[in-house]
């Protein structure tokens, strides 16, 4: 009896550690940043999401900088934008008497978190603001096409700015909806024919199969929806360009992604 015991219980070991591996989140760098910066306090100034920036009296811009449309003015590089994070203002910005008479007139002024946060925390902010101002964008033109057909077609609405976002959605495997860059993203579109038969028809044939995964798809909130009939002939070649180009490890997108193998 001692011996079937401890099968059983060995048993139960090994597949509570298989659901612990399967659960585990595997959350992308600017995902990670999106919920550090909402803990941190960030978008008390700069809006939520850090679209919408606060007022700010006193300054001539008059509002606190949104990530998505103003960046550009204060921060043009990763690093001026850890600069930002780190110690309040670039270096740059402080060697200017005029930045530092505006800084003065404000009501509202960016605090320096130095010694607050890790390196680590660092690059998952700096991954967020990216994110959010649409940094860096493809230089390669098919991919290109394919975010700015993820925009048209509402994608980012879901799944972040340019995909790069794992926002909640309860019900689901992992309780988020997956990034294109991150981890997830290969268990569940293996290669092109994968990536087409999501989008087209908002799963895959071979999750449709599995019970398993019909019973998350099911009961998630937040489901994929099918684009058949609302698709262009280049829209899903130019679409995989762009998951493909996102997927391309590099510190400027801030993934550690594995690229994905075939085209479409």
């Amino acid at each position: 009896m001692r011996a079937v015991a401890a099968i059983v219980l060995g048993l139960i070991a090994c597949a509570a550690f298989a659901a612990a591996v399967v659960l585990r989140p595997h959350l992308p760098p600017a995902e990670r940043g999106r919920r550090l910066a909402e803990r941190t306090g960030c978008f008390g100034c700069h809006g939520p999401g850090g679209l919408r920036g606060a007022h700010n009296p006193g300054r001539t811009d008059k509002t606190v900088p949104g990530y998505e449309d103003d960046l550009m003015m204060y921060a043009k590089t990763p690093e001026e934008i850890r600069e930002w994070i780190r110690d309040g203002v670039t270096a740059k910005k402080r060697a200017s008497q005029t930045w530092r008479e505006q800084r003065e007139r404000g009501a509202l002024r960016m605090p320096a978190f130095r010694g607050r946060l890790s390196e680590g925390d660092l690059d998952d902010l700096v991954a967020f603001v990216m994110a959010s101002a649409g940094m860096p964008e493809p230089a390669d033109s098919l991919a290109a096409a394919g975010l700015a057909r993820a925009e048209a077609l509402g994608c980012v609405g879901c799944h972040g700015p340019g995909g790069r976002l794992a926002r909640a959605n309860p019900g689901s495997l992992k309780g988020y909806l997956p990034s294109w860059d991150g981890a997830d993203f290969p268990e569940l579109v293996r290669d092109s024919t994968e990536f087409r038969q999501w989008v087209e028809r908002g799963v895959s044939r071979r999750l449709e199969a599995d019970r398993l995964a019909r019973f998350f798809l099911g009961r998630a909130v937040l489901k994929m929806p099918a684009y058949g009939r609302r698709l262009d002939a280049p829209d899903v070649p130019a679409l995989w360009a762009y998951v493909r180009w996102l997927r391309t490890p590099g510190p400027a997108l801030g993934t550690q992604a594995e690229g994905l193998g075939d085209h479409p």
